[in-house]
């Protein structure tokens, strides 16, 4: 350096050569030592421009001192060696994944895909940030299975392409696509895989594998012969890291269960179909949960996290379903082609009925119900129909039309034990059948009309009667209220003359049986007088005679009734009519003295 100066004609001191020399080695030696700083935040990707043997066809990374793109990258700090005429390093940012963000990788180095495959596998390569060992572990170009997860990452951007919400749009991509897949509560995840072996011949999605952690380890997946297309397995409400290369995800509504309802479920995946209804059940299959066909145990009500693009579920209600045969529709909707019941009697009137069915499905027979007829409306278009159909147009045919109306309750008695003994073969109740309108001929219910009402009319007439005969019985009811008191008086007269009747009647018997009694008293008495006066004219015949003694008792007689032996008035024989005057007028005289003459005290 002295030298230099002094062939330039300079001189100076040994402090400023010393001095001189340290900045012109500090100037010269990142030339001379081949320095290069990589900054914290930095990669350093190193170019080889010269002194190696060319890199094979088709490679793009030398992994032996090749020309071309490094494999190795540097590292933050100094690093020396890079000479400038021979390397070239690029300093590229590192690679940062947000929050919330995934990010694909791109290789473009690599073992070829195989062609069942459409993404590279995964091998251990501390996520991407040591291309020597993913190309030398057999790393694949092109898309890989492998995701970048939040964070930051030294990647050696010659061999990787990232691919970020940032850039996504670059790469024909949407920055939701690069987003953590969020399934959200009450749905669920049908997934389908882009990767993988055909599904099987006969199947129409691939089967349940396991530990791939809900599809978002690819490469387990892989390795558990997983197939591409549509999965069983389902996502669940959560936030899940997934490859969008790798999986799509649509979210639908779990499958919910109302209360009055059992869901059947009739499955197109799952083990071999194996049936487990018995032999008793004939007209279908029934098989466990996880196999293919219907399964025996139903859903309850809740929400149930199906595969609805695998399976299908049938709802079945458990409560009573009204089923109508007339212009009105249940809400149910299960009878809306249903319309009223076309029938002909037996007199050759066709006439239109409605009927009403209730049914009810009870929830373990729900599954036989769904694996006979396939579902509710099967049920109703293919079953109940032509048998209430058919049964009234039957019974109809042995009654007339007037026998039906006025039979109607017993018809429907019939018609209820009839469908109730044929549904029963189908596992269902037949709760109760109803007639409702019946809609008979014009021309017929006029003339029944008509009768009607002139019986009703006699009916009137006869109420009309019964009231008027009612009428005069109140007019006589009350003119018997009217006189009641005289009743009552002549009641009591009558029964106060019954009791002096009974009185008479009485003291009339008691007088009767005392004259008796004194006549019976005084009868005796005479014979006993008799007997004595027997007696004592015999005693005097035996002491006088019979002469003497019978003109004494004569003269006894004569003394003691006062009889005159002398007439008061004599009359003499003179002649007839002057005997007669004579003795009129003796009987005057004696008559005057008798009533007025005067004794001989009164004249005193």
């Amino acid at each position: 350096m002295t030298m230099l100066w002094m062939i330039f004609g300079y001189s100076i001191s040994p402090t400023l050569t010393l001095l001189a020399g340290t900045v012109l080695l500090a100037l010269a030696s990142p030339i001379l030592t081949g320095a290069v700083l990589i900054q914290e935040r930095q990669v350093g990707v190193v170019v080889k421009r010269f002194g190696g043997r060319p890199l094979r066809p088709g490679r793009l990374v030398a992994l032996a001192g090749e020309s071309g793109y490094q494999a190795d990258t540097l590292a933050p700090g100094l690093h020396f060696g890079f000479w400038r005429w021979q390397y070239r390093i690029n300093k590229m940012p590192v690679t940062v994944v947000p929050q919330g963000e995934i990010a694909l990788v791109l290789a473009a180095d690599g073992a070829a895909i195989p062609a069942e495959r459409i993404l590279g596998k995964i091998v251990d390569c501390d996520n991407f940030q040591d291309a020597r060992k993913f190309l030398v572990n057999g790393g694949e170009k092109g898309r890989q299975l492998g995701i970048l997860t939040a964070g930051t990452y030294r990647i050696n951007l010659a061999l990787f392409n990232v691919i970020t919400a940032e850039n996504a749009g670059m790469h024909g991509m949407s920055s939701e696509q690069l987003e953590l897949h969020r399934v959200a509560s009450d749905t669920v995840g049908i997934v389908t895989t882009l990767d993988g072996q055909p599904i099987e011949a006969g199947e129409i999605a691939g089967p349940v594998v396991a530990g791939h952690d809900n599809f978002q380890n690819a490469q387990a997946f892989l390795d558990g012969t997983g197939r591409r297309g549509l999965q069983e397995q389902v996502l669940l409400s959560g936030t899940w890291n997934l490859n969008p290369w790798f999986v799509q995800v649509e979210q639908v509504p779990m499958v919910q269960i109302p209360i009055g309802y059992v869901g059947v479920v009739i499955s197109y995946v799952g083990q071999a179909h194996v049936d487990v209804s018995g032999v008793e059940f004939k007209h279908g299959d029934l098989v466990d949960v996880g196999h293919k066909g219907v399964w025996v145990t139903p859903l309850y009500p809740g929400k149930h996290p199906l595969n609805t693009r695998v399976m299908k579920v049938e709802l079945v209600p458990t409560t009573n379903i009204v089923l109508n045969w007339a212009t009105r529709t249940e809400a149910h909707n299960y009878d809306a082609k249903l319309s009223s019941i076309t029938v002909r009697s037996k007199d050759g009137f066709g006439f239109n009925l409605d009927v009403a069915q209730i049914i009810h499905v009870g929830a373990l027979d729900a599954p036989k119900v769904i694996s006979r007829v396939g579902s509710m409306q099967n049920l109703v278009d293919h079953v109940l129909q032509p048998i209430v159909g058919n049964y009234f147009r039957n019974s109809a045919q042995d009654y007339t039309v007037l026998d039906f109306l006025s039979a109607r309750s017993h018809r429907q008695s019939e018609a209820a034990q009839h469908i109730r003994d044929a549904l029963a073969a189908y596992d269902v109740q037949a709760i109760d059948t109803l007639i409702g309108d019946i809609n008979p001929p014009t021309e017929l219910m006029q003339t029944q009309t008509d009768r009607k009402i002139a019986e009703e009319q006699r009916k009137t007439y006869e109420v009309q009667e019964a009231a008027q005969k009612q009428r005069q019985q109140l007019v006589r009811q009350t003119s018997l209220a009217d006189i009641q008191q005289q009743v009552v008086g002549a009641e009591q007269g009558v029964s106060i003359a019954e009791l002096h009747a009974n009185a008479s009647v009485k003291q009339a018997t008691g007088e009767s049986e005392s004259t008796r009694l004194r006549a019976l008293g005084e009868a005796e008495a005479i014979r006993t007088t008799g007997r004595a006066k027997a007696e004592a004219y015999h005693a005097g015949v035996e002491a006088l005679g019979a002469q003497s003694y019978t003109v004494m008792q004569l003269m006894q007689t004569v003394g003691e009734r006062n009889v005159r032996i002398v007439p008061d008035v004599a009359v003499s024989g003179a002649g007839a009519n002057a005997g007669l005057v004579d003795g009129l007028l003796g009987l005057m005289l004696r008559n005057q003295t008798n009533g007025h003459g005067s004794t001989p005290e009164k004249q005193n």
